[in-house]
C-alpha cells in the first residue's frame, strides 16, 4: 500500500496567501487603492514646493493685516441733509417690503400692516432697527436713526396708519 499523505503536503506548498473569497477582494482592493493615495501623496508633495509660505507673498499688505486694529470708526457728515422716508425705503426697504420676500409685508397692505400697526411705532421703530425673523438690523447702517424711523412712518402711513413725521435729531434742530 502507498501512502496517501504525500499529495496533501504537496498541495500545502502550492496553495497561495489568499485562502477565501474575502482575502482575495481585500487584495485587489488593496492592489487599486493604495498606489492611488501614493500617487495623491506624490502630487502633494511635489507641488508643495511652489506655493508660497503664508503672507510672504506681498509682506508689507500681509503685516498690515495682521496688525490692524479691530475696530474702525467712520466719520460721517452731522450736517448732512437727512433722506426722506421714501428715499431711504427706494434705498434699502423695497427689496422685500415691494415683493414680501421672506414673510414681509408687503407695501400698502393695510390687512398685514394692521397688526404691527397696532403695536405702535415705537415698536415698529425698534424692530426695524434691531430685526426681526428674517429681517436683519438696520441700526448703524447706511442711514441713521432717524432715517430709518421716517421710512418706517412712510410705510406703515402707506398701509393706513396716521404716525406723525417724528422729530428731527438734536444735531439737525441745530442748523
Amino acid at each position: 500500500m502507498s501512502d496517501n499523505s504525500q499529495p496533501e503536503a504537496h498541495e500545502e506548498d502550492h496553495t497561495g496567501p489568499v485562502k477565501n473569497p474575502k482575502q482575495l477582494l481585500m487584495a485587489v482592493l488593496a492592489s487599486f487603492v493604495i498606489p492611488i493615495f501614493v500617487i495623491i501623496g506624490l502630487v502633494y508633495y511635489v507641488t508643495s514646493a511652489n506655493k508660497p509660505a503664508a503672507g510672504s507673498s506681498d509682506m508689507e499688505k500681509s503685516i498690515a493685516e495682521r496688525i490692524q486694529k479691530v475696530g474702525s470708526i467712520e466719520i460721517r457728515d452731522a450736517n448732512r441733509e437727512m433722506k426722506t422716508g421714501e428715499e431711504v425705503y427706494k434705498a434699502q426697504c423695497v427689496a422685500c417690503h415691494a415683493a414680501g420676500a421672506a414673510g414681509a409685508p408687503k407695501f400698502g397692505d393695510a390687512a398685514a400692516w394692521a397688526p404691527r400697526i397696532k403695536t405702535g411705532f415705537a415698536t415698529l421703530w425698534n424692530s426695524a432697527l434691531k430685526g426681526k425673523n428674517a429681517m436683519g438690523a438696520q441700526g448703524g447702517g447706511d442711514f441713521s436713526d432717524y432715517e430709518i424711523a421716517r421710512a418706517v412712518v412712510f410705510m406703515a402711513n402707506a398701509a393706513g396708519a396716521k404716525f406723525p413725521e417724528p422729530a428731527k435729531p438734536a444735531v439737525e434742530a441745530a442748523k
